[in-house]
């Protein structure tokens, strides 16, 4: 398979400048271009509803599980913080700062494209997945400190095999310690369950056949609050579903969030 072109990136079509934007978050060993093309069901069936918008993490990382099998060509593969020990360490200003700067760089590129739509939610997979609930949960934490909010504003997030625990963006904001930080290995630290709420309203898309799913089941069973979580699972491994049976369902419920926070009244 030959890499689509910048051009491609957003897998949207021109005509779809004027609708609202899901930024996306790629799992850690890809990159946003492998992302787009995994994602590529859920493009079809939300074209007419929402753009969606892939960004690129900033470090440098060999390749994801099984990601050379199909798109070892598609170089170079990024991740958006350590998850090995062998990783270079980062320290927490600057992963963050990284994170923030790669969304608004999207945004950015999408903006010179002549895309206008609000960008009302987060989409992620894997390490990426993490990341989108880890920023909402920041966003949670400035609201609830009566601190301005930040320029981008999401009202609902989409985390798709992401694994506990959250990572503290902003250590200062949480309720206590305990969280991992942006420098951290999140998954070799424990974490109290219960404490590290967050209650944007998130939809959790989990594979049954993954590996990693108790980890999954854990960021929203510990961390998630049941009054505004919902779970779709699908029989598949550590991948993102293609078939139209298991994406419809999650389609449905992005489509629902939408309603629900009022993305389709400022349409």
């Amino acid at each position: 398979m030959e890499p689509i072109n910048d051009a491609d990136v957003t897998a949207s079509s021109s005509a779809a400048l004027h609708l609202p934007r899901i930024l996306c978050l790629h799992g850690g060993g890809t990159n946003a271009r492998i992302f787009a093309t995994q994602c590529r069901s859920l493009v079809q069936l939300l074209k007419a509803e929402f753009r969606l918008v892939f960004a690129e993490a900033a470090f440098p990382s060999q390749a994801g599980p099984d990601v050379t099998v199909v798109y070892g060509e598609w170089k170079p593969f990024k991740r958006w913080m350590r998850w090995l020990p062998e990783h270079p360490a980062i320290e927490h200003d600057v992963a963050v700062g990284a994170l923030d700067d790669s969304l608004r760089e999207a945004l950015r590129k999408d903006d010179l494209r002549g895309a206008t739509g609000e960008c009302v939610a987060l989409l992620g997979f894997s390490q990426g997945a993490k990341m989108v609930a880890s920023l909402l949960y920041r966003q949670q934490l400035r609201d609830e400190a009566g601190l301005p909010p930040d320029s981008l504003r999401f009202r609902f997030g989409v985390i798709m095999a992401g694994s506990a625990p959250l990572v503290a963006l902003e250590p200062a904001l949480c309720p206590k310690p305990g969280l991992p930080d942006a420098s951290d290995i999140s998954e070799l630290k424990p974490c109290e369950p219960r404490v590290f709420v967050l209650r944007v309203p998130t939809l959790h898309v989990h594979g049954t056949l993954d590996p990693g799913l108790f980890r999954h089941r854990r960021l929203l069973e510990e961390f998630s609050d049941p009054k505004t979580s919902a779970l779709v699972e699908w029989e598949g491994e550590h991948r993102l579903p293609l078939k139209q049976t298991d994406v419809a369902p999650i389609v449905g419920h992005i489509r629902r969030l939408a309603m629900e926070t009022g993305v389709y009244d400022d349409v």
